[in-house]
Order: structure tokens, then C-alpha cells, then sequence
């Protein structure tokens, strides 16, 4: 019969790890939040606790390496609250802000707004999964399909940036935000690659240009932050597509030259 007991006499102490899944829970928190303040029209506010979310998201993984306090228990943790904070939270403030409010449209439009709304929660836990099974062997430089966060902030970018517009539902409006909310779900769990920026060093020295770049975004972030974000968003979307395209290419070029001096 074996005993559960250490070597030293005694039984391992059973826990948690406070720290990074303090800030899983904070990142939950948010992410809950968003819910409520879309169910409570305020958009603005919504999208702000989605984007506090992503900072706990970033924070949680970066302060458990720094201060070795990994778990299979904090991944888990980290997976569900993910799948409340950039899943579910950003297809119901989508849905409350225009996918919901339809009817007057007539046709099938409001049945395509909860369909679209769905189909962007589904991706994310699809995506979610899995990202989780393929976390020991997937290649750490990129991601396999849209990010759920950065998903999640073009949604939320989108929803602050028609409150700042004072956009209304209307065919076109309701027509753009679907298409949106569709191909972000879509591209979650595609095969195109995006770049992680894991391998990025904040240690390593960088061209003067850069700070005055970085300078410049902060500024303009702070006089319109829903345009930059949500330009940002479009940008690292359209990334993946174009990456994987130019990879194509190379190959195809590279398979020809082969062909050529056989």
C-alpha cells in the first residue's frame, strides 16, 4: 500500500499559486463585467473592460514564468477565463450593441445577427481546445488561426468605434458588423499563421525609430483610441492571410527552381 506522504515524513501541501491566478481571476472579473455593462447598454464601458481583460490575460502567463509558479491548475483556469472574457463577453456585447436589435429590418437579419454572434462564441472555444492540446509541440514563433484576444479586441474595437461614430443598425451597418463577426470566428480557427511576438525581448537594444514610433501610436492611441485599435486589429487580422500567402509563394518558387535543376 503506498503512502501519499514526501520523503521528509510529510504530506504535500495542496493549493494554488496566488499571484497569476489573482490576475486570471482580475481578467475574469472584467471579462464578466463587459457582459453586464453591454446587457446595460453601455458599449463604451464594455469594450474598455474587454481591452482591461487582454492586459490580465498578458499578465497572468508572464508573471507565473517570471516567478516559476506554472500549474496545470492555472492553465485550466486561464482556458475558462478566456473562454468567458474573449468568447462569450464579446459576442454578447456585439449582439446587445447591434446583432440583437434587428426586427426592423425584417427578413432572416435577426436571426443572422444571434447566428453570427454564436458562431464567433463557438470559434472561440473551438479555438480555445485547440490551442490547448496543441501547447507542446505547436511552433511557439506563431499561432495557428486569429488569437482569441486579439479576436476579441477587434470585436470590442469595433462596438466603441460605432458608439464614438454613433453608428445605428441599419442594412449596411448590421451587413458589416455580421461579415466582422463572422470572418474574425472564422479566422480563429483557420490554419492561417500569425506572428506570437513571444520572441520578442524587451532586453535587446532597437533603432532610435522605433521609440519615436512607439511615441507616436501612445499619442495618437490617447486622442482616438477606438480608431487605433481598431485599425490595429485589421492590420494583425490582414497579417495572417498575407504571411501565409507569401509562404506559399516561396514554397512554390523554391519547388520550381528545384524542378528546373533536376
Amino acid at each position: 500500500m503506498q503512502d501519499d506522504a514526501s520523503p521528509t515524513g510529510r504530506k504535500p501541501r495542496r493549493g494554488i499559486y496566488l499571484l497569476p491566478n489573482l490576475l486570471t481571476t482580475l481578467g475574469l472579473f472584467f471579462g464578466f463585467y463587459a457582459m453586464i455593462a453591454g446587457i446595460n447598454q453601455d458599449f463604451r464601458l464594455a469594450a474598455i473592460a474587454i481591452f482591461i481583460a487582454m492586459v490580465m490575460d498578458s499578465l497572468d502567463g508572464r508573471v507565473a514564468r517570471l516567478t516559476n509558479t506554472q500549474s496545470d491548475f492555472g492553465v485550466q483556469y486561464d482556458s475558462l477565463s478566456d473562454m468567458v472574457c474573449f468568447g462569450l463577453a464579446p459576442a454578447l456585447v456585439v449582439h446587445q450593441w447591434m446583432l440583437g436589435d434587428m426586427d426592423s429590418l425584417g427578413g432572416i437579419w435577426n436571426q443572422l445577427g444571434w447566428i453570427a454572434a454564436f458562431t464567433f462564441a463557438a470559434c472561440a472555444a473551438l479555438r480555445l481546445a485547440r490551442f490547448n492540446t496543441q501547447a507542446g509541440v505547436a511552433d511557439k514563433r506563431y499561432f495557428q488561426g486569429l488569437p482569441s484576444p486579439a479576436a476579441a479586441a477587434g470585436l470590442a474595437s469595433l462596438v466603441w468605434l460605432g458608439e464614438h461614430l454613433g453608428v445605428s443598425a441599419g442594412y449596411s451597418a448590421s451587413a458589416f458588423v455580421i461579415l466582422v463577426t463572422l470572418c474574425t470566428g472564422l479566422l480563429m480557427v483557420s490554419n492561417v499563421r500569425y506572428y506570437s511576438f513571444k520572441e520578442f525581448d524587451f532586453r535587446y537594444r532597437v533603432p532610435f525609430v522605433v521609440i519615436v514610433a512607439l511615441v507616436l501610436a501612445v499619442a495618437f492611441l490617447s486622442l482616438y483610441p477606438p480608431v487605433v485599435l481598431f485599425a490595429a486589429f485589421l492590420v494583425y487580422a490582414v497579417s495572417g492571410p498575407a504571411m501565409t500567402i507569401a509562404s506559399r509563394r516561396r514554397h512554390r518558387l523554391a519547388l520550381r527552381r528545384r524542378r528546373a535543376q533536376q
